[in-house]
């Protein structure tokens, strides 16, 4: 049955909405609401470390070098999602940018799991692609992920600048990032909206940089 708008009385029973849910999902979203407020209050309260996150992506992309994004779960989709907006567009008509998410190639990710652990998935990669000039992108709520931690330290061996995104939490990933964006929450699920924001955020700024002057122009 196709439905154009949403209309309760056209819809059949086993897909109508339960009146029971309205008013948990209702309190839910208004909690949720206040909580990203907060949290996003207490970001732009500090601007450094993401102004500082900016102008690392847009000098490295500029000056010709690589972006290589890494994390587990919902944070490996973060790290396809911000590869995605600057591969791709978005908002605005341009070059595509060198951007690589490290959790996107099933064939490889198996295949060094299966030889050298998991732990491993991501610094092999960054061994084999990673160069001086080039910056690596960690996102862990936990900051504790074997696995990215361990990217940080290859990336910090090939002379990579290291910048981990993770919650409020002191972390073995953040004390190792040369720019570490620890969002002030404690909630995985909320950390990971907040990240979605900045990312967000990020690409504009990077976008807009790059639009204007193209990924190898001077000044």
């Amino acid at each position: 049955m196709q439905v154009s708008q949403l209309d309760v009385v056209d819809l059949p029973p086993s897909v109508a909405p339960a009146a029971r849910y309205r008013a948990p999902l209702a309190a839910a979203l208004a909690a949720r609401a206040t909580a990203l407020g907060a949290a996003l209050d207490g970001v732009r309260a500090r601007p450094d470390v993401l102004a500082g996150i900016a102008a690392v992506l847009v000098e490295a992309l500029r000056a010709g070098g690589k972006v290589l994004v890494a994390g587990n779960g919902g944070s490996a989709a973060e790290a396809q999602h911000l590869a995605t907006e600057l591969v791709g567009r978005f908002k605005r008509e341009r070059a595509p940018l060198p951007v690589l998410a490290l959790c996107s190639d099933g064939a490889v990710l198996t295949a060094l799991a299966n030889d050298y652990g998991y732990a491993e998935v991501f610094a092999r990669q960054i061994r084999a692609l990673g160069r001086p000039g080039d910056v690596l992108v960690a996102f862990s709520t936990s900051g504790e992920s074997e696995n990215v931690v361990r990217a940080a330290l290859a990336a910090r061996e090939r002379g990579m600048t290291v910048v981990a995104a993770t919650a409020a939490a002191p972390s073995r990933l953040a004390g190792l990032a040369d720019l570490a964006l620890r969002v002030p929450v404690t909630d995985t699920p909320l950390a990971q909206e907040i990240h979605v924001v900045l990312l967000h955020l990020l690409c504009d700024v990077v976008e807009a940089e790059l639009a204007a002057t193209g990924p190898n122009a001077d000044g």
